[in-house]
């Protein structure tokens, strides 16, 4: 046998592994922020808003909810309408 095709085989057979093994670390990690950070919903929202004593709008929970997605991405100051 040569060399190379000995590489070859050696590789071929690690990379299932290895792949295996990236796919189930990620999956944790995703796991573990989504724990730690739960998205926010517009339910969520809605009692807020009832909790200060407001009926919020639908209007005033879809501003929100853009709101909280721009914070997301890190766009602190957007344009106002």
């Amino acid at each position: 046998m040569h060399p190379g095709s000995i590489a070859a085989i050696v590789l071929g057979s690690l990379m299932p592994v290895v792949a295996f093994l990236g796919f189930y670390i990620t999956k944790k990690l995703i796991e573990k922020q989504l724990r730690q950070n739960p998205p926010i919903s517009e339910s969520q929202i809605r009692a807020m808003y009832m909790s200060m004593g407001r009926k919020p709008s639908e209007a005033q929970i879809r501003s929100t909810m853009s709101a909280m997605k721009n914070a997301k991405k890190g766009n602190q100051y957007t344009k106002r309408k």
